[in-house]
This record gives C-alpha cells, sequence and structure tokens, in this order.
C-alpha cells in the first residue's frame, strides 16, 4: 500500500520487515511485505466501541479491496495491559462472528507483552506474538489456505519459531523490538 504511514503505523512495518521476516516469523509475510498487500492502520483503542467499529469497517474494506491480502490494525492508547487486550480480543473476535466474519477473515493477535498461557513471561517463544504495539492482525482466510497448501509441513511453523527464538534469547529479542518501537 502507498498509502501515507503515521509513525506507528511506519515502526510496524519496520517490525514486520526487519523482525517478523528478518526472523522468518512468518514465512508468508516477505510476499506480501514486496507484494505491498499488507494495510497498516492505526486505530485508538481508549474506547472499545469505537474500536470495534474500526474493526468491522476494516473486514468491510477487505471484501471491497481484494488487493489488499491483509490489514494490521495497531491499537494505540486503552490496550497497553495485557489482560485487557485478551478481553478486547475476546469481544473482537465475537463481534466478527456476529456479523458473519468467521471462516471469512481470521484474527491473529499480537501484543508488546504478549504471553503463552503455558509459557513464563521472559519465555523468548512469546517474542512469536510481540509487537511494538498492540494489534490485531487480521487475515484473509482463503488466502491463508492458499499459502499453507502450497508450504512444505506449516504445522511444524511454530515449533521451528520456538526453537530459533529461544536460540535468539529473550533479552536480544527485546532490545530487537524496542528499537523498532522507538525506545
Amino acid at each position: 500500500m502507498t498509502e501515507t504511514l503515521t509513525p506507528a503505523c511506519a515502526a510496524t512495518r519496520a517490525w514486520v520487515e526487519h523482525f517478523v521476516v528478518a526472523h522468518n516469523v512468518c514465512p508468508f509475510a516477505r510476499r506480501e511485505l514486496v507484494g505491498e498487500t499488507i494495510r497498516f492502520v492505526e486505530v485508538s483503542a481508549s474506547q472499545w466501541e469505537p474500536a470495534l467499529v474500526a474493526l468491522i469497517d476494516e473486514c468491510r474494506r477487505l471484501d471491497e479491496a481484494p488487493a489488499i491480502e491483509t490489514t494490521l490494525m495497531v491499537l494505540r492508547s486503552g490496550l497497553e495491559d495485557f489482560d485487557d487486550y485478551l478481553d478486547f480480543l475476546a469481544v473482537a473476535e465475537a463481534l466478527m462472528a456476529e456479523q458473519g466474519y468467521e471462516g471469512v477473515y481470521q484474527l491473529a493477535s499480537f501484543h508488546p507483552d504478549y504471553c503463552f498461557e503455558v509459557a513464563e513471561a521472559d519465555d523468548a517463544a512469546n517474542y512469536t506474538n510481540r509487537s511494538p504495539w498492540p494489534m490485531l492482525h487480521l487475515l484473509r482466510e482463503a488466502g491463508l489456505e492458499l499459502a499453507l497448501a502450497h508450504y512444505p509441513d506449516p504445522e511444524a511453523i511454530p515449533e521451528r519459531n520456538i526453537e530459533y527464538l529461544r536460540m535468539h534469547g529473550s533479552e536480544r529479542l527485546a532490545a530487537e523490538l524496542a528499537a523498532l518501537r522507538g525506545q
């Protein structure tokens, strides 16, 4: 997308390029980044209702613009606390289902303090879902299914990521993420 990016969206794009793609956390991200089919949008989440409206608006935008493969919604202000973010995510997923988007778009979740339920907070494996800011990643289910169908052993991606990120260590990954955020 050739839109002018807010500073948070520009940092998020840099995160995709210099973290997600560079570490191959998502083997499908490079193609979308190079093809400029990722939309970056910043939304205030200090009030949930307007942020949820923006999410459904973004689904509608994807409905109308097949050239956009995926959207990263950067949720600035309001969801800094990871538990609050998880509550918001649950409401967002329910709303998408209610609006008929279940099976059409999938939400992937990212947060600076992301922590898997079975992981320790300092486990480097958490960096598979850590990002400069809280965000929702809207993915087209059809595009995801197509990408997975042409990728050898997609089930091994999470385990490969965990092993790779643990090899790099939490301190190094935290420094990379902080640098991308501009801290």
